[in-house]
């Protein structure tokens, strides 16, 4: 459905929706490398880190369970331009922060905003995708969301290095370009038509339709062991670069999180050669030698074979992501793929921030290395997991292109 309003073109509202997904993407991972800065500026410990770190989930999580289907009922357009002006909201914080008390504020409302745009968005690049190319939505999603990762932490852990105050740079940035980015939005068309039961979408929920539960559990593995790595990248790479690989160079922890998420959006584009049973199993595979070759970096502390682990970890990563997003949407009708893709998400972010929340618990008794060698060996055992799951049969395994149209909805 589109409405009869002048604005932008699909092509120019696709694309504008794919920076505004990499500029949230960005948010996330930029405070990443300005952690141990923060450490050292106000003198709180590595558990405290990841709590900071996983606040930003919990309000994600809250949005996705109260306002995550709501574009499916209003629209995708308000709720996006709602959602990037929370997201402003959060930069602003971030870059006024004086203690950790503003930095969980700041997380929180971070988290809101993805949580309120991530259904949405993800919604609406599928019903943007060009009618002979329809794995554009589910691909773009991908690479967009890791491409906004790696861009967050890489920039700002040149920041990092570049001067004491990374903070008071990449935050006003990032405020400003979510307003213009939300005053865009406002002239994109609107692709879903207005439905009842808006209240109801609000009770805290997770629904995914029968007919979807089996692609959908099945994901389940790789979905955790995927998120989980990432979540290790974003919440103690740095700290793990400095403080086991010894590495001096400041900058370090960031590129760290940026190669992994290159590859990530590597990975991602890769996987459109690929059904998605396939992309998944090839991801889940280099998920397994990839947290071996990391876990190795650290036995040897070397930098360059921890870059190479988060190269083929970050592939497998992309791999899996893209696959597993592809599957799902395969199977999910139009009238639910936000509230689907809402719940996929959950077990994203919440494999995000549990397994590094209760690294930053453990690890002041145990010491980083050894939270590292669990960490990876728990994404590790997913991941096998996972590649059996996705060497099982389910049927005819369609082609890359028909797998994919079947996940986007008629427009006639």
């Amino acid at each position: 459905m589109t409405n009869g309003r002048r604005g932008l073109g699909r092509g120019a509202s696709f694309g504008l929706l794919v920076v505004a997904n990499v500029l949230l993407m960005a948010s996330t991972s930029a405070p990443s490398p300005i952690y141990p800065v923060y450490l050292q500026r106000w003198g709180f410990s590595v558990t405290v880190l990841t709590v900071v770190f996983a606040v930003y989930v919990a309000g994600l999580v809250v949005a996705l369970l109260t306002v995550g289907s709501l574009s499916d009922h209003i629209g995708r357009r308000p709720v996006l331009i709602a959602s990037l002006l929370v997201a402003a909201a959060g930069t602003a914080l971030f870059w006024a922060a004086d203690g950790v008390g503003v930095l969980v504020i700041a997380r929180i409302v971070q988290g809101l905003a993805t949580g309120m745009a991530t259904g949405a968005l993800a919604a609406e690049l599928v019903e943007l995708s060009p009618a002979d190319r329809p794995h554009r939505g589910p691909m773009m999603t991908a690479v967009g969301t890791s491409f906004g990762l790696a861009a967050g932490g890489g920039i700002t852990g040149l920041l990092v290095q570049a001067g004491p105050h990374p903070d008071a740079v990449v935050f006003p940035v990032l405020t400003v370009a979510f307003l213009v980015v939300a005053a865009l939005v406002a002239d994109i068309p609107e692709t879903a038509d207005r439905s009842p039961g808006v209240l109801k979408s609000l009770r805290p929920s997770v629904h995914v339709p029968r007919e979807t539960r089996r692609a959908f559990l099945g994901a389940v593995p790789a979905i955790v062991a995927s998120w989980s790595l990432t979540g290790l990248f974003l919440a103690l790479t740095p700290s793990l670069v400095t403080d086991v690989l010894h590495e001096g160079f400041g900058a370090a922890g960031g590129l760290g999180i940026a190669v992994l998420f290159l590859a990530n959006s590597a990975g991602g584009l890769w996987a459109a050669r690929h059904t998605a049973r396939v992309a998944t199993l090839m991801g889940a595979v280099l998920l397994v030698v990839g947290s071996a070759v990391l876990a190795g970096s650290l036995v040897a502390g070397s930098a360059v074979v921890f870059l190479l682990g988060s190269i083929l970890a970050g592939l497998g990563v992309g791999l899996t992501f893209t696959g597993t997003l592809r599957g799902i949407s395969a199977a999910t009708t139009a009238k639910a793929r936000s509230e689907v893709f809402s719940a996929a998400y959950v077990v994203s972010y919440a494999a995000m921030s549990l397994p590094s929340l209760a690294a930053g618990l453990v690890a002041p008794s145990w010491g980083l290395e050894a939270t590292g060698y669990s960490y990876l060996g728990f994404v590790g055992v997913l991941s096998v997991t996972a590649a059996v799951l996705a060497r099982r049969p389910r049927g005819a395994d369609p082609a890359p292109a028909a797998e994919l149209a079947a996940a986007r909805p008629d427009h006639s």
